[in-house]
């Protein structure tokens, strides 16, 4: 499942006033399941994607996360621009922002800054998840404290076993619970070989270790989830992944998968399309 879908799915049944049931296990009370409350001053690279034409204005009409690469471009999820998403096409979404500055998404504090131009990578594969990466161009640039790197391909943390870190503002549950301020969890980078047994190649996707990598732990409890995707996965202080997808929230045997940036480097080269 792909992780921005349900969050409209949830709009929805809220708005009619229906229970959505959790697809799987997670930790009750959790936000980025399994997580922790972070101070945006903590990670001024985290945004939220907005438009409150298409989400109206709750939670500032959040949708999807991203990641400052340069001042004025973020990177996010190519599949958290699609039509599916979005209900529209991209071009027809007027009011797409980028929210920096602001843990809190009830709040005034931070930005709200417009999307200039949006670039989608022209190889991302929709049925299998590969190389689902998007950059977006800010109207206006953000301070340099606000852009966070990314790893290359030798880069140590995409070792199996590292110690990493995601956020987002997604569902605290499975079920539909959006948070309303930045939480984060961590998760260990796992082996190819794990994430391979896990997802093969079924509906939700097939995992690619040239452009995926996946992340969590081995009994669940920690994951990311519906509302975080293209949110960042950050290790030893560099972004080394995008939430993308998954089986569920926080189930045992179903890691989340990440959009593996040590190929969204390769793609983009050294202006780290800035200027797309």
């Amino acid at each position: 499942m792909r992780r921005t879908f349900a969050r409209a799915l949830a709009l929805v049944a809220a708005a009619a006033g229906i229970s959505m049931a959790s697809p799987g296990p997670a930790a009750a009370g959790s936000v980025v399941v399994g997580g922790y409350p972070v101070e945006i001053s903590a990670a001024p690279w985290t945004v939220a994607l907005s438009s409150r034409e298409r989400f109206e204005g709750v939670r500032a009409g959040q949708f999807c996360g991203g990641v400052v690469i340069a001042r004025a471009a973020v990177l996010t999820a190519a599949h958290c621009l699609s039509e599916e998403v979005l209900g529209a096409a991209r071009q027809d979404v007027r009011d797409l922002k980028v929210i920096t500055g602001r843990g809190d998404l009830t709040a005034e504090t931070g930005k709200e800054i417009a999307v200039r131009s949006t670039w989608v990578n022209p190889a991302y594969d929709s049925s299998t998840n590969a190389g689902d990466f998007a950059v977006l161009t800010l109207a206006e640039s953000l301070p340099t404290d606000s852009v966070i790197g990314m790893a290359g391909p030798d880069d140590a943390a995409y070792q199996p076993g590292t110690s990493a870190a995601v956020y987002g503002w997604g569902d605290t549950t499975g079920g539909g619970a959006y948070a309303q301020e930045l939480r984060a969890t961590r998760v260990q980078v796992l082996p190819d070989a794990d994430c391979l047994e896990a997802y093969p190649g079924s509906a939700d996707g097939t995992y690619t270790a040239d452009s995926m990598l996946c992340a969590g732990q081995p009994d669940g409890g920690r994951d990311a989830c519906q509302g975080d995707s293209g949110g960042p996965l950050v290790a030893r202080g560099r972004l080394i992944g995008l939430v993308s997808w998954g089986s569920g929230c926080g189930r045992a045997d179903s890691p989340g998968v990440y959009t593996r940036v040590s190929g969204v480097v390769r793609a983009l080269g050294p202006d780290r399309g800035a200027d797309r």
